[in-house]
Formats: C-alpha cells, structure tokens, sequence
C-alpha cells in the first residue's frame, strides 16, 4: 500500500471593505438598501499551509478605487480548492460566508469540499478563557505571533486609508493580515491536542496510529465508554490528545445482552 499524504490544512483570514451607508443617527442599525452608496468587498487575503514558511497575501492597492475584487478571487479559489481542511478564527460565521459571497458575485463556480476547523469553536467547547478573541488567545498562550495592533492607523482609519489608496495604509493592512494567519497557527498548535472535531486517522493509510501533530509515538491508555460500547484509548505521547479507536470492543454476546 502507498504512504498516503498528510491533509492540506489552509489557514485563512481576510479583510472586508465597510459598507458605505447614508445614516442620520449614530446607532443607526436599521439601514435600508436605498440607503447603501458602496456594498462590501474583500480588501485583501492572508493564507498558508500548515507548517509552511510562505505566507500567500494579495490585495486591492492601486484598484481599490474600482471597488472590483475579481482578480483578488483568482489565487484565493484555487488555495481553496487544494485544501482538505481551512483553518479560520470565527471563518464559519464570517470569513467563509464573505468569501463565497463575493465568489458567486464574480462569477466562480464553487471550490472543491474542504472541512472547516474554527479556532473560535475550539476555544468555546474545551476552555473557559476569559475572552475568545484572537487578540486574548494569543496574547495568553503564544510566545512568537500575538495579534497585532493597528499603531500607524488606529481603528477604522487603517480601513478608510487603504480606500483611499494610501500606499502606507496598504503596508500596515499586509503586515496585519499576515500576522493574523502566523499567531492563529501558534495558537491552534498549542490548542490542537485538545480538540477531537476532526478525525485525522482518515487522512493516512498507514497501520499505525498517527497523530494530527505528525507523531507516530501513540501508545494504549485506558477504554473510553459510551451507552453502547467500549473503545480503546490512545494517546500521543508527543502533544498529548488522546483519540478513540473505531471497534467496539464488547463481545457479540455482551452487545446482544443489553439490548434485548
């Protein structure tokens, strides 16, 4: 049997143009589609492979004033379509939906299947953090990649600078995109031996175990129980997560037992 190749893990983040609206009061959330000048767009695109030095980045600088991201779309859609899982911080909610938006707006025909994996998910279900943003996580559990700052165009003026084109604003823009990517892929490093949402042994055709950090060093540790059965424990000894074994291990007559 050939060695099986590990799954192409994406990571993903984006950045949106606001929509530019006429309003008359400041909590305003009540805006009517007559009262939209400019609709959303996709300003720019941070992606990689998992344990890949290159960081792929793409923008609308000196065409941001067409307000078209097709040709932005392009290098993002086929990254898409070679990814068996995309990797995202709130991408299931937001990043994944705004991009599928602007896709069938321009025209492209959907990618290929991928699985999603939410870093945002993964902290909700297994943590009781204090915040789960980016800027909390990465600050609390990350060495190298903490989120960014915007320290040359605080808040909203990054976003409205870089619809003006300004050169400046677009470099800021590039190094917070990219960064983003780089400290979600130190926190989900981190975070990843405690997470079951995806069962990695799929990926590989290998006997042995092997887990998603890339370890063969799994060894037996315990059964894990459920209403209906009894299933090996493994664990890597590597990162530590632990992952259930797919055969009941009960006997015919046992199982036939408890449900008559």
């Amino acid at each position: 049997m050939s060695k099986s190749k590990p799954p192409k893990i994406l990571l993903l983040d984006i950045e949106t143009a606001p929509i530019i609206a006429h309003v008359w009061k400041l909590w305003d959330n009540n805006v009517g589609l007559n009262q939209i000048e400019h609709d959303w767009f996709i300003l720019s695109w941070s992606a990689k492979w998992l344990d890949s030095k290159k960081v792929f980045y793409q923008d609308l600088r000196g065409k941001v004033k067409k307000r078209c991201d097709k040709s932005l779309l392009k290098g993002l859609w086929k990254l898409l379509d070679e990814a068996d899982i995309v990797l995202h911080q709130n991408g299931k909610k937001f990043d994944i939906p705004k991009i599928n938006a602007r896709f069938v707006i321009n025209g492209f025909k959907p990618t290929s299947h991928y699985r999603q994996l939410d870093l945002r998910d993964i902290v909700k279900k297994n943590f009781g953090f204090t915040s789960g943003k980016l800027e909390y996580i990465t600050n609390t559990l990350n060495t190298k990649y903490k989120k960014l700052k915007h320290n040359k165009f605080a808040g909203h003026d990054m976003w409205t600078e870089c619809l003006k084109d300004n050169i400046k604003a677009w470099r800021e823009m590039e190094k917070y995109n990219k960064h983003d990517v780089l400290s979600l892929e130190e926190s989900y490093k981190i975070l990843r031996a405690w997470d079951n949402t995806i069962n990695f042994q799929v990926y590989h055709e290998q006997n042995e175990n092997k887990c998603d950090c890339g370890s063969f060093v799994v060894r037996k540790k315990g059964f894990r129980y459920t209403t209906v059965g009894k299933y090996q424990n493994y664990q890597c000894q590597t990162c530590g997560k632990n992952w259930q074994g797919k055969h009941n291990l009960l006997t015919t007559i046992k199982k036939r037992d408890m449900f008559k």
